[in-house]
């Protein structure tokens, strides 16, 4: 490591700190110049090629994966350390499977997996962006379905995306204005006078 003052070559390490994304921080002072200096070490990843949905391929990347999360999370109840917690879980994941490339849909399945964990809002936003579907009804069968069962914990609580037991609005209707009904007749029952009877 040369100084960056005098461009000696040897140095000392003062101190050594091991950072959050898991680089190693160390505080160096020069043998010549007894200038001190930081430098940070980190292991070099080669991720693989991201392919597209049209067929191009872009490296991977973490700073993007982030940002499309922070979209999806926009005023939800979500820390920014979940979100770089699941980029660094996706990106260990996309590194241990050990090829060259993966497509951009595996990735997405995988973060869908995860935002379903995490806020059912956030999942269905960055689903209703990630894929596309042809209308309202394509949109609640697909995500309805099970496609991510082998990614998500079924333990976990789910969000439902139909009402399938709930009353509909005529039922609500019908059954406010039946109770509604009731209700005035008791009123009419108890406030009404007792019949006089004239001898």
């Amino acid at each position: 490591m040369k100084c960056p003052f005098c461009g000696h070559s040897e140095d000392k390490v003062l101190d050594t700190r091991i950072q959050k994304d898991s680089g190693i921080r160390r505080r160096r002072e020069c043998l010549s110049c007894k200038s001190r200096y930081s430098t940070l070490e980190t292991v070099m990843l080669n991720y693989p090629f991201v392919i597209k949905k049209d067929g191009r391929r872009e490296p991977y990347n973490k700073e993007k994966i982030l940002r499309g999360l922070q979209a999806a999370c926009q005023k939800r109840p979500v820390s920014l350390n979940q979100l770089e917690n699941i980029v660094e879980r996706i990106s260990s994941w996309v590194i241990t499977r050990g090829e060259g490339e993966i497509a951009a849909k595996i990735i997405g399945r995988r973060l869908m997996a995860e935002l379903k964990q995490l806020d059912d809002v956030a999942y269905i936003r960055f689903a209703s962006v990630y894929r596309t579907f042809k209308d309202v009804q394509d949109f609640v069968e697909k995500l309805e379905g099970d496609e991510l069962v082998d990614l998500v914990d079924s333990n976990g609580p789910q969000l439902s995306l139909t009402a399938q037991n709930a009353p509909t609005q005529q039922q609500q209707k019908l059954t406010s204005l039946t109770e509604t009904g009731k209700t005035d007749e008791t009123k009419i029952a108890r406030t009404r006078p007792a019949d006089i009877i004239s001898n």
